[in-house]
């Protein structure tokens, strides 16, 4: 039998156990017959205030991100979601060694999707993107891994702004007029589009907005994912209020 409230599908969602935005983002873009099942992997709420700190914050996540495999299997989800950044899966090479682990735990039962692959998914589905502008939460260590990602899935990238979030749970606290701020910072004339990447990041809203008024695509990284995998679930429902990449494509 069908899952009665998802009958369309259900997604499992693996998030960092301190992230408070994927959740409501994630809802407000689920389309009828959808449900989303959110799972934390533990990582502490510890301090980022160093490179060396949030050194050790990623590495706190990836290792406990594909063990919370399990725990998200015993749901029976049509398909899993990932919702980290491409920092934590460890860069390109990373994320496609990731991707095989996730689905060697499903023994082929379920597909996944990664934010990483999501972001440069909608990015080629705008098309025309070949220079982008940065926005992270992150310092200069997660800057440079952020930078280094785009640039080896073939975007260059403009400018980097970092808003050096103090600690995990503190990316969620960012104001949304800072994250504007940091859109305009990156903007120009030379980017085709800006990214913000962070799940944590409470940016759905802002990035429709800011998309409407500077007249180009403005990715957040949230939105990304959730079309992403709703598409490759053969979901092809459109949705205002987020951006072009669910209300057109």
């Amino acid at each position: 039998m069908t899952d009665a409230l998802g009958w369309r599908m259900k997604f499992g969602v693996l998030v960092p156990s301190t992230n408070t935005s994927v959740q409501p983002e994630y809802d407000a873009m689920r389309p009828p017959g959808v449900t989303n099942h959110v799972r934390g992997f533990r990582i502490p709420n510890a301090l980022t205030r160093t490179d060396a700190e949030f050194a050790q914050q990623l590495e706190n996540m990836r290792a406990t991100m594909v063990d919370a495999m399990d725990e998200v299997l015993t749901l029976e989800p049509g398909h899993v979601v990932l919702a980290t950044a491409a920092e934590s899966a460890g860069g390109v090479a990373g994320a496609r060694l990731l991707r095989e682990r996730l689905l060697a735990k499903s023994e082929g039962r379920v597909g996944v999707t990664l934010g990483a692959d999501a972001i440069l998914a909608a990015l080629r589905r705008y098309g025309g993107i070949g220079r982008i502008g940065l926005v992270t939460p992150y310092l200069p260590v997660g800057d440079g891994q952020a930078h280094r990602f785009f640039a080896d899935s073939g975007f260059a990238v403009a400018r980097v702004k970092g808003l050096r979030c103090g600690g995990p749970v503190l990316i969620a606290h960012t104001p949304e007029a800072a994250i504007r701020d940091a859109i305009v910072e990156v903007d120009g004339p030379d980017a085709d589009a800006v990214v913000v990447v962070g799940t944590n990041l409470p940016m759905a809203r802002v990035a429709a907005a800011a998309e409407f008024w500077l007249g180009k695509p403005v990715v957040a990284l949230n939105t990304a994912t959730y079309w992403h995998a709703l598409r490759q679930c053969g979901v092809e429902d459109k949705a205002q209020g987020f951006g072009r990449l669910l209300a057109e494509f």
